[in-house]
């Protein structure tokens, strides 16, 4: 079991201790907010503009690719608790520095491109909601304000980071329960029509193979986020 402190050097090169803030709840939220800002908000449709009804196939697809590699992740980081995440397992493994440069700009590449189509997402809602439109400008404006925000957050600490994380990822759960409400409702009085999940018209003369592979691609998208858990480690207890 992870301690609850850790030590680092101060500016006089003594050790002090360092209260770890995350605990399970906490770190599950984190994973929970992480995967839901990302993609399910902002890339469902997409996803179902590339397969139509068969929306789930691709999630499904992916969901099972998602769950091999958060296994890989749980099993690296409980042996490895650093926060490097696959920049060093990579290093454990091949003790390479040029691939572990490789793996670690790809992953930060991953997390500028989440981070952008989250932003990106939230400003285009935003505009709408507030009636402010939704020019290009306007958009891009509102995405870099976001960013900046929270980017001052998280240079104000981890536990100021975690507590604006729980606030935003309890918004998230509370909109995506109301959906799920209102579609069992429809589903319920009549106005939905099950046959429509397994319409593969939308694919059209490509065929099913290659748009599922493309909607699976989206739809993996959508999930990640889990894996930047494993750079909480050394904020983690229990």
């Amino acid at each position: 079991m992870t301690k609850d402190v850790s030590s680092a050097p101060d500016q006089d090169g003594e050790k002090t201790e360092l209260k770890r803030v995350m605990g399970p709840g906490l770190l599950l939220l984190f994973v929970v907010g992480d995967v839901l800002g990302t993609g399910i908000y902002a890339l469902t449709g997409e996803v179902a503009a590339k397969v139509g009804g068969i929306v789930w196939l691709p999630f499904l697809v992916a969901f099972v690719l998602a769950t091999v590699t958060a296994c890989s992740y749980l099993e690296l980081v409980t042996k490895y608790p650093k926060a490097a995440g696959a920049a060093l397992y990579t290093q454990k493994a091949f003790g390479m520095h040029f691939l572990t440069f490789l793996v670690a700009f790809a992953v930060m590449s991953s997390g500028i491109t989440s981070a952008s189509t989250a932003s990106q997402a939230f400003a285009e809602n935003f505009g709408k909601s507030f009636g402010l439109g939704d020019g290009a400008f306007l958009i891009t404006a509102i995405s870099i304000g976001f960013m900046v925000l929270l980017g001052l957050i998280n240079l104000r600490g981890v536990g100021e980071s975690v507590k604006a994380n729980v606030v935003l990822t309890c918004i998230e759960l509370t909109g995506l329960l109301i959906i799920i409400m209102i579609g069992a409702a429809a589903l319920m009085g009549g106005q939905g029509d099950f046959g429509r999940a397994f319409d593969f018209s939308s694919a059209g003369e490509q065929g099913l193979f290659w748009p599922v592979i493309a909607a699976t691609t989206l739809a993996f998208f959508a999930m990640v986020g889990f894996e930047d858990s494993v750079n909480m480690a050394e904020e983690a207890k229990n």
